[in-house]
């Protein structure tokens, strides 16, 4: 049985005319009653009745109808969602981060208005290491990888998202939280809230103390922005922290105050295997994720 001679079996018992189903399938009449009267015996009944020179589908025939068409409704289901895949409407983006995940929920809401049938498997915080991002890529266990520092690897393509000045953070009551800039050397006695060790942001901030000439004192660590930011407020010390990334969080008990007399920068990258083939809605997405750190840029 082929999907040729269900598509005769329609025609013919959608317009029962044996000769005016030839001419709308563009085929002659002979080979057309050939296929049916194959078909009829391939399933061992009548498909039709045949009064003298007409043709009625009888009740086989209207039984077998109603499966065939549904055949060939899911036929071209799969096509719709075959092209709805391909166009980028449907899918899933494996994505990792470690850097700016606050702005996940923003950034994968606006994405999926026009992408609803888009899904996302997330990793955050599962590794903190260059090493463990490759190869979080190259075991293909991510599509795309959010990160700070951008990987700088052999068949890793990656593009810089957006590079940030990183801030001072203090309560609102401290004693420095007016200043307009301030010396790192200046808050060298002062108790910091951190990431933990070994996290990229961590190493970074450790490295803006050691070329000031001292080790942060540390009273607490987190890998959650928010808690830091909350134990801030709290005035329970005071914290790097990047002007961009963590914007969302800004409120008026915690003041950011400018570094000066040293470059204090991130730079956020975006990387995937060069020679992966992405899926359209991962295509789609990885552009999305660049036009939007663009503008936050420019915000």
């Amino acid at each position: 049985m082929e999907l040729l001679q269900l598509k005769y079996f329609l025609t013919v018992a959608r317009l029962e005319h044996m000769t005016r189903a030839a001419e709308e399938l563009g085929i002659t009449q002979p080979p057309l009653s050939q296929t049916i009267a194959r078909l009829e015996e391939e399933l061992g009944v009548p498909l039709f009745d045949r009064p003298g020179r007409n043709i009625r589908l009888n009740h086989f025939g209207q039984a077998y109808a109603q499966r065939v068409e549904r055949i060939f409704e899911e036929l071209e289901q799969g096509r719709r969602d075959l092209s709805n895949l391909a166009d980028g409407r449907q899918g899933q983006v494996n994505l990792a981060m470690d850097v700016a995940t606050h702005l996940l929920p923003d950034l994968l809401s606006a994405f999926r208005k026009d992408h609803p049938g888009v899904h996302f498997q997330l990793s955050q915080y599962q590794v903190n290491t260059v090493t463990g991002w490759v190869q979080q890529l190259t075991r293909e266990t991510c599509d795309l990888c959010i990160s700070s520092p951008p990987l700088q690897q052999p068949g890793i393509t990656s593009v810089p998202l957006l590079t940030e000045d990183i801030l001072l953070a203090f309560p609102s009551t401290h004693r420095l939280a007016r200043h307009s800039q301030i010396r790192l050397q200046d808050v060298a006695q002062e108790s910091f809230i951190c990431m933990r060790p070994g996290h990229g942001w961590r190493e970074l901030t450790d490295s803006f103390c050691q070329q000031a000439g001292f080790h942060p004192r540390i009273i607490f660590e987190s890998d959650d922005p928010s808690t830091i930011w909350g134990m801030i407020r709290a005035e329970q010390g005071i914290a790097f922290v990047p002007a961009i990334a963590w914007r969302g969080l800004a409120d008026l008990d915690v003041i950011q105050i400018p570094i000066s007399e040293q470059k204090c920068q991130r730079t956020i990258g975006f990387s995937w295997l060069a020679d992966r083939r992405l899926s359209m809605a991962t295509q789609q997405f990885r552009q999305f994720v660049i036009d939007y750190f663009g503008r936050l840029s420019l915000a």
